[in-house]
């Protein structure tokens, strides 16, 4: 059974988990932005935690089913029509062959999931259906979705059944300010006192330059202790010889902008790493739009493990 995609939607990709174990070759983990409210979608229509999903960003998608399967969509609030009928997320929609399935305007965030019961039913690559556009891998064919595709759904195993009803107190927020965990390191000795006050002590706002590869913020400014570099690194103090980044670590090239890598960044070069988005804010960072309002929370290590810990539990009591 295939999704026929009318209209593809802003920037429309095929997702799941992502890939593990080829980072230190330079290809990105990738999987869902959010992938929270990815994961509850897939709970949602009976599919296991593994199964591909449609990732929406902004403008979704036009489309309609050739048989009756079960759909939900979760993540960024948004109006959800079956034949011009609006119909609730975070909650199981029953769809008939023919049934045409559109979006109204996105009212907070930025990414939206839509799960298929059966699962996206694309090839695997490298471990994962996740896309990857830049390296034209994974996904349909390598890329977002354009019209006239036919998106190919598997066959549910009814071995899972559908989940009715989310809590409303795991339900995600989504709001114009926030506050992002992070530890700091590898380089924040090399901040001045102004930068590292500035980095934690004032406010950072999402500019629209943001996507799967990384956000950009703006805001007072982080400089850097003026030194002589060590050589094979470049001129500006935020320069280092090159070094791997971790997925969510923080960058700020000339001292400016500040800029967080998320999941299809690249793997490593020569900007310094003042801090890290720990793995438990990374959803967090998907949900916002373009203006929200972010404060950097230093953490500690430990903090950082519970905090993961806490998520982890929530998920498997949503997915028992």
């Amino acid at each position: 059974m295939p999704l026929e995609i009318l209209e593809p939607g802003l920037s429309t990709s095929v997702q799941d988990r992502g890939r593990s174990g080829y980072y230190r070759y330079g290809i990105p983990q990738g999987g869902s932005m959010d992938q929270y409210s990815a994961s509850i979608a897939n709970r949602i229509v009976g599919n296991e935690p593994d199964d591909a999903v449609l990732e929406c960003t902004y403008l979704g998608p036009r489309f309609t089913v050739s048989q009756s399967c079960l759909i939900a969509v979760t993540g960024a609030p948004v109006e959800v029509k079956v034949n011009g009928t609006t119909t609730p997320q975070w909650a199981p929609i029953p769809l008939a062959d023919g049934d045409e399935v559109s979006f109204g305007v996105i009212q907070a965030g930025a990414k939206f999931f839509i799960a298929v019961s059966g699962g996206i039913d694309v090839p695997v690559a490298l471990g994962s259906r996740s896309t990857y556009p830049i390296g034209s891998l994974g996904g349909f064919h390598g890329r977002t979705l354009a019209a006239g595709d036919s998106i190919p759904i598997g066959t549910p195993t009814g071995e899972r059944s559908p989940l009715d009803a989310v809590a409303e107190g795991d339900l995600p927020v989504f709001t114009k300010e926030v506050e992002v965990r992070i530890l700091l390191g590898l380089h924040d000795h090399l901040l001045t006192e102004e930068g590292r006050h500035n980095l934690l002590e004032t406010d950072w706002t999402l500019t629209p330059v943001a996507d799967r590869m990384g956000l950009r913020y703006s805001g007072a400014g982080i400089p850097w202790i003026k030194r002589e570099q060590p050589f094979g690194a470049g001129h500006d103090p935020s320069n280092i010889v090159d070094a791997g980044y971790p997925v969510g670590s923080i960058q700020v090239p000339g001292g400016k902008q500040p800029i967080i890598l998320h999941r299809d960044a690249v793997s490593g070069g020569g900007y310094a790493m003042v801090a890290t988005v720990i793995s438990a804010d990374m959803d967090l960072l998907a949900r916002s739009a373009p203006g929200t309002t972010t404060r950097f929370v230093a953490v500690t290590m430990d903090e950082a493990l519970v905090a993961r810990q806490d998520r982890a539990r929530r998920l498997a009591r949503i997915w028992s």
